[in-house]
């Protein structure tokens, strides 16, 4: 007998064929299931303004489904925007019982659970944790605003990201490579350093079929960046946002514009770099919820240290570098153990032709326990 876990697996599975193509909304999927566990209907959340994924299932039936049972990855929203709200639709399609994944965090969307319950809907949770982590991302930028962050690397197994005279293409091979396509496909955005821009001169593209460009961001508190780099738009192609500081000028700042780009400019932080926090929750207030990093090392450092390094993507070459050559994570580096930087392995790792891929996300950080009673 198929459970509820299998439904919303099922229910997950059809939201991940959305990644990369929703925001600022998740990726939401829907089954719906008749009285003796037959599915008659699926549904999901394609794109800003489209029909929830709720919604895109009860149409399939008519917008009628008495006594079914229907799971969804996110709770009904009760949220007028551009599409009417879910959970009044739910309840006036008959529908018996309603399994939830994930809980909707955004003040004034939520509440669909506890409408459902009140329109006496037995409401129940299944695979919350997998629901979750489908949309990190999305709850990441919905609770605090700020888009999630991944950082990506390309590394020997000596943790090096180009050798002692520079060269860095390729470490990894096809396979590898061909993934950190999809990853920026998949992402709203992709950011890099100006060192990352004048070493490399990359595109930072999705170079795949029916891909997504994301938008391009680059660090580059001088204004380094050539006016004839591949990734600024020239008038066409996906943005470019160069954050930069009010010490940069003005006159390079007119030339990389009207090759396309657009410059952010940050009061500079006493190093002389662009304020991270500031950057992240301007970039949220532009409705970016998912950035991939791609270095280089000192941009990886300074994300680790602000906490906003949310998840990594390691690809691991069989390969051995040696000396001083560039590591994937720069900065001054850390003193003991105890304060090092945690991550927690979510996925089993998987072997892209010679490489090995690792993904990683931040380890919560735990309160401290406080005692029963004051010591004597």
């Amino acid at each position: 007998m198929t459970s509820d876990d299998d439904f919303m697996r099922r229910a997950i599975e059809l939201a991940e064929k959305h990644r990369g193509r929703t925001s600022p909304n998740p990726i939401v999927g829907c089954v719906i299931v008749d009285a003796k566990g037959n599915v008659i209907a699926e549904g999901a959340h394609k794109g800003p303004g489209q029909p929830h994924a709720e919604i895109v299932a009860l149409q399939r039936l008519g917008g009628r489904a008495p006594g079914a049972t229907m799971y969804t990855t996110l709770e009904p929203c009760m949220h007028h925007g551009r599409t009417p709200p879910c959970a009044p639709a739910v309840i006036a399609a008959g529908i018996k019982r309603c399994v939830v994944g994930s809980e909707d965090p955004i003040p004034g969307h939520g509440g669909g659970m506890k409408a459902l319950r009140r329109a006496k809907v037995k409401v129940t949770r299944a695979l919350v944790e997998e629901c979750d982590a489908s949309n990190r991302s999305w709850l990441i930028w919905a609770r605090h605003r700020r888009p999630a962050f991944t950082l990506k690397a390309a590394i020997t197994l000596d943790g090096k990201i180009a050798t002692i005279k520079g060269q860095s293409k390729w470490i990894t091979g096809p396979h590898a490579r061909a993934d950190v396509h999809h990853l920026r496909d998949t992402h709203d955005a992709v950011l890099v350093g100006a060192g990352t821009v004048l070493a490399d001169d990359p595109w930072l593209t999705a170079r795949l079929p029916k891909a997504r460009d994301p938008i391009r961001i680059v660090l580059d508190s001088q204004l380094r960046t050539p006016t004839a780099a591949h990734l600024l738009p020239k008038k066409r192609g996906p943005r470019t946002i160069i954050a930069t500081t009010t010490a940069a000028s003005q006159t390079k700042q007119k030339a990389l514009e009207k090759q396309g780009a657009e410059v952010w400019r940050f009061k500079a932080r006493r190093n002389g770099t662009v304020p991270l926090d500031q950057l992240v929750y301007q970039l949220g207030d532009q409705n970016i919820t998912s950035v991939l990093v791609e270095g280089g090392g000192e941009v990886h450092a300074s994300f680790l240290q602000s906490g906003y390094a949310d998840e990594l993507v390691i690809y691991v070459a069989p390969r051995i570098v040696g000396g001083p050559a560039p590591s994937w994570v720069g900065g001054k580096g850390i003193a003991t153990l105890q304060a090092a930087h945690q991550y927690d392995f979510d996925t089993e790792p998987e072997y892209l032709g010679d490489d090995l891929k690792l993904h990683a996300v931040r380890r919560p950080v735990e309160a401290p326990s406080v005692p029963d009673d004051d010591p004597p």
